[in-house]
């Protein structure tokens, strides 16, 4: 079985590099040259979301057809930074570096100007139910993952520059980013500069970030600001152990990938703060994640009361959520399980993950930063707990 993950990663990786790592994703449908040229209907809130969630939503991939090119995105390259980062820990080379450099190269070359610190969005204008982002508006979660990856790369080239980045990232969340306080001085951030909302993934993937940064620096104020994040999260925390997406009333689904974030999210803060008053709520939330998004047979569930859709963000976070809770090694055979299942029913044989499988049809677009580069991740994730077995492989190929 393990061979089989291995092929399956490798077919993966030659379907990445032949594409250059760009491609589609699942929310560009406003990139449409079709879309730019209508006049009256490209102004309307309903219509981009509902032209937005027509191609979303579609089996079939009419984006060449709408004039939708393939492109580069923030989060998808530091998915792939991260993850080369990973391979390099387990077997340094020098095409793995060459790879790092490539990459750290196009993410800082692609930064959004004018803010108080670096940062990055989204290749495409996203219209969402609760706000509208023009392209490249800087969030609090593109921006996260970009300088988490940059902080990966630094621990390998001890580029002091990436650490100033990182740092530089946690000024534009800290000045740019809005907050909602409660009655006790905690607080969420937005997920963008031009918005309000509670989102609690995206407001403690920022605190992970404040609280990684102080790691290096030592700075006070970083941990204490992310401190008030995770009260503010923690103390809405269900009963359960879930946690709803937001606090909006069409904010209040649970679901897998984004119960992943947050526990992995706390975990880290614990583990850079040395604060561990959390431990309940990270076992509480961890139990409800374990207990209802997989199925016996390896399939992940996306909602905590509907597997459908299936998809393949969740196989991915599942690696990513018990690295981070040092649990990879207790759930191994989960991990397995699930890979196999995902590798059986949404792998193509040319190398690309499938988006989702929806009850009565399946989706299978190669989005780059949805699919192919959260499980280019997550398979670097896997080779970290088996590294013997990978220099093997590698050195036998």
């Amino acid at each position: 079985m393990l061979n089989k993950f291995y092929n399956s990663f490798y077919k993966l990786e030659f379907y990445c590099e032949k594409e250059n790592f760009k491609g589609y994703d699942p929310f560009d449908g406003l990139n449409s040259k079709i879309f730019k040229f209508l006049p009256f209907l490209r102004n309307s809130h309903l219509f981009k979301l509902l032209w937005i969630q027509f191609f979303k939503r579609s089996p079939i991939n009419l984006r060449r057809l709408f004039g939708i090119d393939k492109d580069y995105n923030s989060k998808s390259l530091a998915l792939f930074l991260s993850a080369y980062c990973n391979l390099y820990n387990i077997c340094p080379s020098v095409n793995k570096l060459s790879k790092i450099n490539y990459f750290v190269d196009k993410i800082l070359n692609n930064y959004s100007k004018g803010y108080s610190g670096f940062c990055w969005g989204y290749n495409f204008d996203w219209e969402a139910r609760a706000f509208f982002q023009p392209i490249n508006t800087p969030t609090i979660v593109a921006s996260s993952f970009v300088a988490n990856a940059l902080l990966d790369a630094y621990y390998i080239t001890n580029d002091k520059k990436l650490l100033e980045v990182s740092r530089s990232t946690c000024q534009f969340i800290l000045i740019d980013i809005n907050r909602t306080y409660d009655s006790k001085g905690n607080f969420s951030f937005s997920y963008s500069t031009i918005d309000k909302t509670v989102v609690y993934n995206a407001s403690l993937l920022g605190a992970k970030l404040l609280s990684r940064v102080y790691s290096y620096t030592g700075e006070i104020y970083l941990i204490q600001e992310a401190k008030k994040v995770v009260d503010f999260c923690c103390e809405r925390q269900n009963i359960d152990g879930s946690w709803s997406y937001g606090v909006l009333p069409f904010h209040q689904w649970i679901d897998n990938f984004h119960t992943g974030y947050n526990l992995e999210c706390i975990a880290d803060y614990m583990k850079f703060s040395n604060d561990f008053s959390y431990f309940n709520n990270l076992s509480s939330g961890f139990s409800f994640y374990f207990n209802t998004f997989f199925t016996k047979s390896g399939i992940p569930k996306y909602y905590h009361n509907s597997i459908y859709p299936i998809d393949i963000h969740s196989t991915a976070q599942l690696l990513v959520t018990l690295k981070h809770l040092n649990l990879s090694e207790e759930y191994d055979p989960l991990i397995k399980n699930v890979l196999n299942w995902t590798i059986d029913n949404m792998q193509s044989k040319r190398g690309f993950f499938y988006y989702q499988i929806n009850k009565y049809f399946t989706s299978k677009i190669p989005y780059m930063r949805w699919s192919q580069a959260w499980m280019f991740y997550a398979f670097s994730i896997f080779f970290l707990n088996q590294p013997a077995l990978f220099v093997e492989k590698k050195s036998s190929s």
